[in-house]
This record gives C-alpha cells, sequence and structure tokens, in this order.
C-alpha cells in the first residue's frame, strides 16, 4: 500500500480521483480538500476557521442559487498556504496557487488570489471573488459572538447580536468590519448577510467545537 504521508504523493493521488464540475475546471471532492487542508496547516484554530468559511460559502451560494459545492471548496481551501507564507503575506494566495495547481479550476485559484487584493494585486471581480472576502472576515465575528455566550454555543446567538456586536468596534477589533462589507457590493444588504452567515455556520458548529 501506497504512503501519502508525503504531500506530493498526496497531491498526485487526489489528482488521480478528481471529480470534474463547473466550467471545464477540476473539483477536488469535500473531504480530498479537507485531507489537503489538514496536510499544510497544523493549527486547529487555523483548520476551524477555514471551514467556517466553507460553511458561511455554501449558505451565501445557496442564497444566490449558486453553485454551493464550488463556492464551499473556494472557502474551505483560501488559507491553505497560511503555514507557508512565515510573515511574507504578499504570498498569501500566491503560495495558495501553487498548492492547488491542477486541483481546483481558475474560478477558485483567482477568487483565492482576490481574497488578499491589497497585497497580490488581484482585484475582486466576479460574485464569488467579493462573496469569500465578506466570508472570510465574518466569521471572526460571528465566532467571536458564540464565545461570550454564557453556554459558547452558536446556537444561542441571534441576529441582533451580531448586529450589535458589529458596531461595537471594541468587540473583536482584528475583525475587519470594511471587509464584512463586502457583501454589500454584492446587493446583500449587511443584516441579511449576517442572517445568512450565522444560519450557514449553525450548520457546521460541531464541526468547528461550537
Amino acid at each position: 500500500m501506497e504512503n501519502f504521508n508525503s504531500p506530493r504523493r498526496m497531491k498526485k493521488a487526489i489528482k488521480v480521483s478528481l471529480n470534474i464540475k463547473g466550467s471545464g475546471g477540476v473539483m477536488l471532492t469535500r473531504d480530498e480538500a479537507l485531507s489537503l487542508v489538514k496536510k499544510n496547516v497544523s493549527k486547529r484554530n487555523i483548520v476551524f476557521h477555514m471551514i467556517a468559511v466553507e460553511a458561511i460559502m455554501r449558505g451565501l451560494a445557496r442564497y444566490f442559487g449558486e453553485d454551493e459545492d464550488l463556492w464551499g471548496l473556494t472557502g474551505l481551501l483560501h488559507d491553505v498556504d497560511y503555514e507557508k507564507i512565515g510573515n511574507s503575506w504578499e504570498k498569501h494566495g500566491v503560495l495558495a496557487e501553487e498548492v492547488l495547481e491542477g486541483l481546483v479550476s481558475e474560478e477558485v485559484l483567482r477568487a483565492i488570489k482576490a481574497h488578499n487584493f491589497e497585497r497580490t494585486h488581484v482585484i475582486p471581480e466576479s460574485r464569488m471573488e467579493k462573496a469569500l472576502i465578506a466570508c472570510d472576515a465574518i466569521s471572526g465575528l460571528l465566532v467571536a459572538c458564540a464565545l461570550v455566550m454564557p453556554s459558547k454555543k452558536l446556537a444561542d446567538v441571534k441576529v441582533k447580536t451580531v448586529t450589535k456586536k458589529f458596531k461595537d468596534k471594541d468587540f473583536a477589533r482584528g475583525v475587519e468590519r470594511e471587509r464584512i462589507l463586502f457583501c454589500e457590493k454584492i446587493e446583500v444588504p449587511r443584516e441579511k448577510f449576517f442572517e445568512i452567515a450565522l444560519d450557514g455556520l449553525k450548520n457546521y458548529a460541531t464541526e468547528i467545537g461550537l
């Protein structure tokens, strides 16, 4: 039996089992993508963050009637190079392309680079690209809201809680609220986005320990 501990061997094996999806691109299955994430990212909180963004992207895809698997995969893989970049944030998204080359469509690769557009200079243009930026940012706010609940559970977080905490700039200071507002660039009002994001994340609460 072949040993897949080597990321290179794993990548080769995944290529063999790719599913053909969408507009002529290739897509990993969800299980393959999660395995790839865990091979490249050792910090559990970062893996949980990536799963959270996947969950929110899936919820937003459902709202728009878009390809839920495509959007979810993009969210799940968006920080796959997190531990490779060190302090070189200008490489974030660029190194992800090296990890994912041949495994996902160009649409996914571009969205991942565009979520760090300030440094990669890949300007977000499509709905999915702008959605990823908003979903990435709101995931931190939602998790922070859950952690201040007495139960520390997402189930107890309400949209009005998220709205209140969004306005409180002293709460979860690391959350970039201007990036959350990318939801308005795809014509989703702020509070509606909070609702979609919260509902989407609650579907994955057990998987991320909330």
